[in-house]
């Protein structure tokens, strides 16, 4: 004859509670995170397929998930001269500005915060002020300027203005990054006879790499996107993609919601080329044999 079952103690009675609580807790969690998801990620990818689909189907009072996809929109924006011409002028703009920001920004980042200066607080709160007004307020002066020394609309005062951004983000991401880096690494490689420029190099910059690769990718797209100085400081020969981009709400009397949408997506491709490509530029350049 069989012994009754014991009762389950209190102790398991809490443990299961706690591991059952334990779940529904996670599962709250990634329904939560899977909703955010879909939230931040819903107007991209509804932009995407409003740059397949004819005008009828976007302006529709329904929205249509089932349509017939069509490329007119992407080829009616290659076709057109003022898109390749506005795309190598951001090319060369952007990455030129970009370029110089991390040439000039890195190292003066790494010299602030390692070595001991006077109002170095105060360059740092000078560097971030650069960014604290709004862009109208700086476009119409410069403006002013580039019209007086001859250089208006041109790529060569759209790279300094753009050289403003990208100097001061990348210094202002870059000190907190090289500030982080132990002391202890540097000291030890200093102890084995190398130099400053070779402690840099060698030792902080490859430590940092990461975090110096993030506020280089964000100060790319803080200047591939930026239109207000643009808008202001060009007119036709130095005009950007984003310039070209806005010109194409005034083709006719209605808005071409398929066409703009297709310059959105290709608006956004080249920051996500450009950081594959930096990415791996990196990696190759300070992996460790």
């Amino acid at each position: 004859m069989q012994a009754p079952a014991e009762a389950p103690s209190p102790a398991s009675r809490k443990t299961s509670s706690r591991t059952w609580l334990h779940r529904l807790l996670n599962i709250i969690n990634w329904l939560g995170l899977a909703l955010l998801l879909i939230i931040a990620l819903f107007p991209v990818l509804w932009t995407l397929l409003n740059s397949f689909k004819e005008q009828m189907d976007i302006v529709s009072s329904t929205p249509r998930f089932l349509f017939a996809p069509t490329l007119e929109n992407y080829r009616q924006v290659l076709q057109t001269p003022a898109v390749l011409s506005g795309l190598y002028n951001s090319i060369l703009i952007v990455g030129s500005a970009v370029g110089l920001g991390a040439l000039l920004g890195i190292p003066a980042a790494y010299a602030i915060a390692r070595y001991p200066m006077r109002m170095r607080d105060d360059v740092q709160f000078f560097v971030l002020s650069l960014r604290f007004l709004p862009p109208v307020a700086v476009a119409i002066p410069l403006m002013a300027i580039w019209i007086d020394l001859g250089v208006y609309d041109t790529k060569f005062s759209l790279i300094i203005t753009y050289l403003l951004t990208t100097l001061s983000t990348v210094i202002w991401l870059s000190i907190p990054a090289f500030q982080r880096v132990p002391r202890e690494v540097e000291e030890a490689a200093v102890i084995d006879g190398y130099g400053p420029y070779a402690v840099f190099w060698r030792i902080a910059l490859p430590i940092a790499s990461k975090t110096l690769l993030g506020g280089v990718v964000f100060s790319f797209v803080l200047v591939w996107n930026e239109l207000m100085m643009a808008l202001t400081l060009t007119s036709e020969q130095a005009a950007t993609l984003p310039v070209i981009a806005a010109t194409f709400t005034s083709m006719g009397q209605e808005v071409p919601w398929g066409v703009l949408n297709a310059s959105t997506v290709l608006l956004a491709l080249p920051p996500l080329i450009f950081l594959g490509l930096l990415s791996q530029l990196l990696n190759a350049m300070l992996k460790h044999p």
